[in-house]
């Protein structure tokens, strides 16, 4: 079946560094833009990044721009976040997604806590 597994996650002080990573299953990976999404306490889910099925083209939230980078692999159908100069306000549930044809799918999520 279908699946998309996240991991990384963490606490970390301002200013650190994270790496996520997502795994996909079940499907076409190298046929899917793949996304990042962040839901922080009482927000709405937001867009935070965007990598094109070859991994030619990327954007980004203007709030992570300069310090977040998405990147894929596809032979191991995994898709990357590395998030540099964390700050607290980067602090949420950060989600996975895949869009192709008519379908999208999302993974579980995995907590980001930026704290000193």
């Amino acid at each position: 079946q279908v699946q998309l597994v996240e991991s990384g996650g963490g606490l970390v002080q301002p200013g650190g560094s994270l790496r996520l990573s997502c795994a996909a299953s079940g499907f076409t990976f190298s046929d899917n833009v793949m996304s990042w999404y962040r839901q922080a306490p009482g927000k709405e889910r937001e867009l935070v990044a965007t990598i094109n099925r070859r991994g030619g083209s990327t954007s980004y939230a203007d709030s992570v721009k300069g310090r977040f980078t998405i990147s894929r692999d596809n032979a191991k159908n995994t898709v990357y976040l590395q998030m540099n100069s964390l700050k607290p306000e980067d602090t949420a549930v950060y989600y996975c997604n895949a869009v192709g044809g008519l379908h999208g799918y999302w993974g579980q999520g995995t907590q980001v806590t930026v704290s000193s």
